[in-house]
């Protein structure tokens, strides 16, 4: 079984959404997929999502996905939260993908705000209680305006917020009025997915992180959370600092492009990317180790 839930830590609190290791031939690398499991949960994450952005959820098939959650749960659902990206633009898609979700194993559904067909409040209070009626695992939201075209209003939020079922939200608005606002209101468990802002969400009330950066330091994320929760914001503030260029460096361009090239660099399972993806140039490459180093990561 998944460790243990609470209201206040529903998928427990450091989260790495993970990339999805490919073969050299562009086929899916279960193997490599639950080493990196294996790896980050070592690290220090008491939870994986998987089939997220950073795992390119939007060229991997239904079938893929479904494999990719059985063989992370296989590796480390005994000692982590294993919480799965089913959204799509799609309700009735993101409904099929929940049912093989729940199916495969996984602990948690990660539900991504309908991107590109722009729906009214509505029609995202609809589609997000549709997919949380659709299963009986727990459900973390997904507000990420700057990608999706479309916010979560906080009184959507509190609305949803009623669902028994939906029980969290991650938070990458980027507003941290908003998201104090939404956390006082609502009472879902929030989650930072914007990784140059976890402390500052901390500060209003988030609970942990969905990070990216978690692939190269798990530890000092760790760390950070830990000092701030047991009142030594000094500490936590240093981490913070000493981490911003590993934030800045992983976000210069995409951040699965970059996650890979780091993973690499470190001699874990990360493997090509999918087109419309591409591997980052030289030039990057050299300014990401550039990066990493600032913020003491060892390549």
């Amino acid at each position: 079984m998944a460790p243990t839930s609470t209201p206040q830590t529903p998928f427990g609190r450091v989260l790495t959404a993970m990339v999805t290791p490919f073969g050299a031939d562009g086929a899916l690398d279960l193997d490599g997929a639950q080493r990196l499991a294996t790896h980050l949960v070592d690290a220090g994450n008491d939870g994986l999502v998987v089939n997220g952005t950073t795992g390119e959820s939007p060229t991997t098939s239904d079938a893929e996905k479904a494999d990719l959650v059985r063989a992370v749960v296989e590796a480390v659902g005994d000692r982590a939260h294993v919480v799965t990206g089913v959204g799509t633009n799609d309700t009735r898609h993101s409904v099929e993908l929940a049912h093989a979700a729940e199916q495969a194993g996984a602990h948690g559904l990660l539900t991504v705000t309908p991107y590109y067909n722009k729906p009214s409040q509505e029609g995202l209070y609809q589609h997000f209680t549709t997919i949380a009626d659709a299963t009986g695992l727990p459900v973390m939201l997904y507000d990420i305006p700057g990608r999706s075209g479309v916010p979560i209003n906080t009184e959507t939020l509190v609305r949803l917020a009623e669902h028994p079922r939906i029980v969290a939200n991650k938070d990458a608005k980027g507003d941290l009025g908003r998201a104090g606002w939404a956390i006082a209101s609502s009472g879902l468990a929030w989650y930072s997915g914007d990784d140059m802002l976890n402390l500052p969400l901390l500060s209003v009330g988030a609970v942990g992180f969905v990070s990216v950066v978690g692939h190269v330091v798990t530890p000092e994320l760790r760390s950070m959370l830990d000092a701030y929760v047991s009142g030594d914001v000094q500490k936590a503030t240093e981490i913070h600092q000493k981490l911003l260029p590993v934030f800045t460096g992983m976000f210069r361009t995409q951040g699965v492009m970059t996650t890979k090239a780091a993973l690499t660099l470190q001699g874990l399972p990360a493997g090509p990317l999918r087109l419309p993806m591409v591997g980052l140039s030289s030039e990057e490459t050299a300014q990401l180790k550039i990066d990493l180093a600032a913020g003491g990561v060892q390549l």
